[in-house]
């Protein structure tokens, strides 16, 4: 049998990745058999193998998936002019166009994580990956006087994220939260936590000085 081509096969693991995604968000970790994703990804158990060799390594796919996508997300705050703007757009990505389905995924394999050793430690890789992604563009924009919190960086991330995690649990759980109308809220709250630096407030400091 002729070997495929890298582009063939690295759509077939998106693919599976993509089947495996939706058998997760719709009936849970363990309830969603390797069975239950090959019948939505129309493969054979012995394709699936070819690429994943457990419901544990398909978790792995989705989060090294996830963490490109974040990364990418990162640089688009890093270089945006308006930063609370971007950061705007960005959490309503994530808190009113992405489907409810698919953070009540990701809390599953977070539950997950703390019975199962192997997912455990995707998830922690993961959990770190986003927290130093947010101290380092908070690190950068203090120290380009973009920001100026009140608290220490490393703070600001983690209470950053706790502020993020909240309005991803309650997405996922309350079928009658609706993010649109706390957004402003949090966005201030936010606004409160980093301290943006405005220009009028750049050129005030330099009269001053």
């Amino acid at each position: 049998m002729p070997k495929l081509k890298p582009e063939v096969q690295k759509a077939r693991r998106e693919h599976i990745l993509d089947a495996a995604q939706k058998c997760f968000a719709r009936s849970g970790f363990h309830r969603t058999s390797i069975q239950d994703i090959c019948r939505e990804a129309s493969v054979s158990p012995g394709a699936l193998y070819v690429y994943f060799d457990s419901k544990e390594a398909l978790i792995a796919g989705i989060s090294e998936r996830d963490r490109a996508e974040f990364a990418e997300r990162l640089t688009y705050l890093s270089g945006a002019a308006d930063f609370m703007g971007a950061l705007r757009h960005l959490g309503e990505q994530y808190f009113l166009e992405e489907p409810a389905d698919t953070h009540r995924m990701c809390i599953d394999i977070g539950l997950e994580s703390t019975r199962n050793p192997r997912v455990g430690e995707i998830h922690r890789r993961f959990d770190k990956f986003i927290l130093e992604g947010f101290e380092k563009l908070f690190q950068k924009l203090e120290d380009e006087g973009r920001i100026a919190p009140i608290f220490d960086i490393p703070t600001v991330a983690r209470t950053f994220m706790v502020i993020s995690d909240g309005m991803f649990w309650r997405r996922a759980v309350d079928p009658d939260f609706n993010p649109q109308t706390v957004m402003p809220a949090t966005l201030r709250l936010v606004e409160e936590l980093l301290k943006p630096v405005s220009a009028s407030d750049d050129q005030r400091t330099a009269r001053e000085e």
